[in-house]
């Protein structure tokens, strides 16, 4: 039986209060996650309200379909809603994997070795939302770096959203 890859996005942004960034966002790696069997989490999303009522706070937007593929994760069961990590993240999301441009070269994990090894085992690969990308701590907690081009070429969040889902289940075919 093989693993699930799970696309973690990260909160980069303000921790008070939901923004438009943070519902387009979510808009844009729904139907993404959907698509190329991906589960998708969100961490740090100030989102008090009970699970239902998150995400149509989440769904009210005006790009991603109304929500649809959101719900559709909900369904399924390939959505979660999680507070910051304070130390560590939900172990039943499997190992822990950091986008960043800047990988440490001894947690470096290329985007076709995930693919492979998510084959036996499950990965949450976080990638933090906005310009200041994941804290130092969540690089330092995660068990893997994964640097998408090798190359080192740092890219635009709704970039990564769209290519690392994509990446990963071309890689697995």
């Amino acid at each position: 039986m093989g693993g699930r890859i799970t696309l973690g996005l990260y909160n980069s942004y303000d921790p008070s209060k939901l923004h438009e960034i943070h519902r387009r966002s979510v808009a844009r790696a729904a139907p993404v996650c959907y698509a190329f069997e991906t589960n998708l989490a969100l961490f740090g999303f100030p989102l008090e309200e009970g699970f239902s009522s998150a995400i149509e706070r989440l769904a009210s937007t005006t790009i991603g379909e109304g929500g649809h593929y959101l719900r559709l994760l909900a369904r399924e069961g390939r959505l979660g809603i999680f507070p910051f990590p304070r130390r560590g993240f939900p172990p039943q999301l499997g190992e822990v994997v950091a986008a960043t441009p800047e990988p440490e070269e001894d947690k470096l994990l290329a985007p076709r070795e995930l693919a492979q090894r998510a084959e036996r085992n499950s990965f949450l690969v976080v990638i933090g939302l906005g310009r200041r990308g994941l804290p130092r701590n969540v690089l330092s907690i995660a068990d893997y770096h994964l640097e998408l081009s090798g190359r080192r070429v740092p890219f635009e969040t709704c970039t990564v959203i769209g290519m690392l889902p994509a990446m990963l289940h071309a890689y697995r075919r």
